[in-house]
């Protein structure tokens, strides 16, 4: 691994793993869980005192400076939470493509548990951090962050999204999240059934935390049929208090083998493994959860499955959407609308899956590379001062 230190507490990989096989081409599907190479900047920030230990993962500026949330969570591993800023980051790149987005992919992760490390001082630490990218790099909330906390951050940064209203910001990013994955889950149902909505439809939810209770309140209240599991217990007794319609079971296993039609994994990557795949009984995966895919090759293991997969970083772009939008100066109403159009945005992929006869994932990563490729380009028309 080549090391380059730029200034004191930062440590920037400009070739990360290079024993790893490097990509040619076209990128990989970047919902698979593959360490993936080819980043522009990947920093470590520690500062001992606050107990901050942070990695910055920048994969692409292509089309504007990178923006993506910091997951605050407590790895078992280094490497193991490398390997998911590497992950998210470069998905990150593809799903703010795919948002029509003038903004790159980039993501960040916090090492440790935020119920017990989180502080103050630590935030302002990692603020400062995010402030010496000097404009490559926004970020925002994600797992283990809230908008209190970007609001925290944003004292030592000016490159902070996802505020709270209080102070001008777009606030609780899932609202358009779960809304965007209704909007994908509709075109997935109109696809498969021929009808945009879930009436009668039983959809079976992972994890009904900011994400996913907000993604059941939208389901109910279309008609549909709901079942859920949770690892959080509180989780769920929250949902019951709100729907105390919605079935729950043990857990992901006898979710995804039970009869539904659709399953939205709305918890942490990696869900869609080789025996997950194997006992679906659902005809539409769409959820909001980051890095579905385990492995690559599982996109086409549903596609012979005859299992529609609606890809995540398409319809689960309402968040981004969202916490973009305070770039400018927030607008609800602007921003929803934009997010309105993930419904069309997930119907194209499939049609365009469907005429090239390969998985909707392929034929999402060829539209975000296009362009990538395509707006990225200009950045090389010289422009006078």
């Amino acid at each position: 691994m080549e090391w380059r230190t730029e200034r004191p507490g930062v440590t920037t990989v400009t070739d990360v793993f290079p024993g790893l096989p490097k990509t040619s081409g076209q990128p990989r599907n970047p919902g698979a869980n593959s360490t993936p190479n080819g980043h522009e900047q990947v920093v470590f920030c520690s500062d001992e005192r606050s107990g901050l230990y942070a990695i910055i993962a920048i994969y692409s500026t292509a089309l504007g400076p990178a923006l993506g949330g910091t997951r605050f969570y407590p790895y078992e591993s280094e490497s193991a939470a490398l390997a998911d800023v590497l992950n998210l980051s470069r998905a990150m790149a593809y799903k703010n493509a795919m948002a029509g987005l003038d903004l790159g992919g980039g993501k960040a992760v916090i090492i440790g548990d935020p119920s017990r490390d989180k502080s103050e001082a630590l935030l302002r630490a990692y603020g400062r951090f995010v402030q010496s990218l000097g404009g490559r790099y926004y970020t925002a909330c994600d797992v283990g962050t809230y908008s209190e906390d970007m609001d925290i951050v944003a004292r030592e940064s000016r490159y902070v999204t996802g505020r709270t209203p209080a102070h001008g910001g777009a606030g609780d990013s899932s609202i358009l999240t779960a809304y965007g994955v209704y909007q994908g889950m509709r075109a997935a149902a109109d696809h498969t059934w021929g009808a945009t909505s879930l009436s009668g439809r039983r959809v079976g939810v992972e994890g009904v935390g900011k994400v996913g209770h907000r993604l059941v309140g939208h389901l109910i209240e279309d008609g549909a049929e709901v079942v859920v599991c949770d690892v959080d217990e509180r989780a769920i007794e929250r949902l019951r208090a709100l729907y105390p319609q919605v079935e729950v079971v043990d857990d992901q296993a006898a979710l995804t083998a039970s009869d539904i039609d659709v399953y939205a994994p709305c918890a942490l990557g990696g869900a869609l493994d080789d025996d997950t795949v194997a006992r679906l009984r659902a005809k539409v995966v769409c959820g909001g959860a980051n890095n579905q895919l385990a492995h690559a090759g599982v996109e086409k293991q549903l596609a012979d499955r005859g299992i529609l997969y609606a890809p995540d970083y398409v319809v689960n772009s309402g968040g981004v959407i969202q916490v973009s939008d305070e770039i400018e100066g927030f607008d609800m109403d602007r921003a929803r609308s934009k997010a309105s159009q993930i419904f069309d945005i997930t119907r194209r992929i499939f049609t365009i899956a469907a005429e090239e006869d390969v998985p909707p994932a392929v034929a999402a990563d060829r539209l975000a590379e296009r362009r990538m490729s395509e707006v990225g380009r200009l950045r090389g028309i010289w422009l006078s001062n």
